[in-house]
């Protein structure tokens, strides 16, 4: 690939820096091209939420220490695996290496410090910006992308239109790519539209069939198809050769456990469970580790299961071990532990912090998540006409928790089968077919 000299602040070492590409053809500086192909794999790895991204990116560090991306592209891996210190030491490297870098690559530098520096709706608007001169940055996107992203943690009830928006415009730009195919596919399934986006992941998997986030998005699309085995099959083929230490490891593990609750396979679940997911075992961020054990235990118990008492216990310890404050979507299941196990004080605990943090502005949900606890807890009760109360207003709200359609069905399982158990079939039968745009097979015992 041939090198082409750039134009650089005076004062700064001109003949150091020369222009190698990556994957989108953008310029790089970095003399090294051993540093420039170990960067592009190391950032695709993140962008699949493969394993070894760290081993990848030392490799570009150790041939090019002053390739600022690269550094930017390992705080991106820190702060995904919340190592917040070592995030921010990263991206505090690679801002201090910014000086005599394009423009381009000066503000996908800022972009990530702003994130990790605690400014994510400043991280977006520039991100917007950006966008506009440079549409093909995909890595400077990608966390403006996706339920977990800036958009999908702002708090926002139009979050998901929002999404879309910010993606459709750019759809020209990127063609087939593989990734850009799946990042969209995510913000359409949402939307609702979940056809086109289970054959664009189908186009995305033909071209990079080992990408976790699109094996993810295309799991999401069958969901809310309701094909549930399809689904299950899908995953078990492709999940056998995950690395375990791939980011998204708990969570599509998980995926294959709902999906077994969802076709009745109940006693399937928990090897799966135990053996990926737990506590014990998983090294995903424990972000997902916390939400997906808890929705999982609970949603299983919905569909029939028999109470999990030890495996709640391993998540109310693991809740109160790592998480001393709540944060944005544990916020909405850090309660569920408690009131499966009957503490009426822990759940009072949560309630309180998240309505502490929710009023200073912590909480992109603000008390949203009070709200939940409250009526998760008189679920477990048995108090079926305050769960339905407390549930029943907020609907609409959930979704500023954060996460998909598919997790927040969570909150909507929990009040179709508060109506089971209260005995007004009706109205369960009735909420379960008030979404036109999507078909999830509800797994609520006593619903049919």
């Amino acid at each position: 690939m041939s090198a082409a000299p750039i134009v650089v602040p005076s004062g700064y070492p001109k003949e150091t820096r020369t222009m190698l590409k990556d994957r989108y053809d953008l310029d790089l500086c970095t003399a090294s091209q051993t540093a420039r192909d170990a960067y592009v794999d190391g950032a695709d790895r993140i962008l699949c939420a493969l394993a070894h991204v760290e081993q990848t990116l030392a490799v570009a560090i150790e041939a090019d220490p002053d390739f600022a991306l690269a550094h930017v592209a390992l705080a991106r891996q820190h702060y995904l695996c919340a190592r917040t210190k070592d995030a921010r030491n990263s991206i505090e490297t690679a801002a201090g290496l910014a000086g005599g870098l394009t423009e381009r690559e000066q503000t996908h530098v800022e972009i990530f410090r702003l994130m990790m520096t605690g400014d994510p709706p400043a991280a977006l608007e520039l991100t917007r910006e950006h966008m506009r001169s440079y549409p093909l940055d995909a890595f400077a996107l990608a966390p403006s992308c996706g339920v977990f992203g800036l958009i999908g943690f702002s708090g926002r009830v139009e979050r998901e239109a929002e999404q879309l928006a910010l993606l459709e415009p750019l759809a020209g730009h990127y063609g087939d790519d593989w990734w850009f195919l799946s990042a969209h596919a995510f913000a359409l399934l949402e939307m609702g539209q979940w056809e086109q986006a289970l054959e664009m992941m189908q186009r995305s998997m033909a071209q990079s069939p080992r990408n976790a986030h699109g094996a993810h998005t295309l799991t999401h699309a069958l969901y809310e198809g309701g094909q549930d085995e399809r689904a299950a099959n899908y995953l078990e083929d492709w999940l056998p050769d995950y690395d375990a230490d791939g980011l998204l490891h708990c969570h599509a593990w998980w995926h294959l456990c709902l999906l077994k609750v969802m076709q009745g396979r109940l006693d399937e679940v928990w090897p799966i469970y135990d053996a990926n997911c737990a506590p014990s075992v998983s090294t995903s961020p424990a972000i997902n580790v916390l939400t997906d054990g808890c929705s999982l235990l609970w949603r299983a118990e919905l569909a029939g299961a028999p109470v999990q008492t030890g495996r709640w216990e391993m998540m109310r310890d693991y809740y109160t071990h790592t998480f001393p404050k709540p944060m944005v979507f544990v916020d909405a299941h850090g309660a569920l532990p408690f009131a499966a196990l009957g503490d009426s004080q822990g759940v009072d605990i949560v309630i309180a912090q998240v309505e502490e943090l929710g009023n200073r502005g912590r909480l992109p949900a603000g008390t949203l998540g009070c709200d939940l606890s409250k009526g998760f807890a008189a679920f477990a009760a048995s108090d079926w006409s305050t769960a339905i109360n407390t549930l029943e207003p907020i609907m609409e709200q959930v979704v500023r928790v954060g996460g998909s359609r598919a997790q927040r069905d969570l909150v909507t399982n929990t009040l179709l089968a508060a109506y089971v158990k209260d005995g007004r079939m009706e109205d369960a039968r009735a909420l379960a077919a008030a979404a036109h745009d999507r078909q999830p097979t509800r797994p609520v015992a006593g619903l049919n």
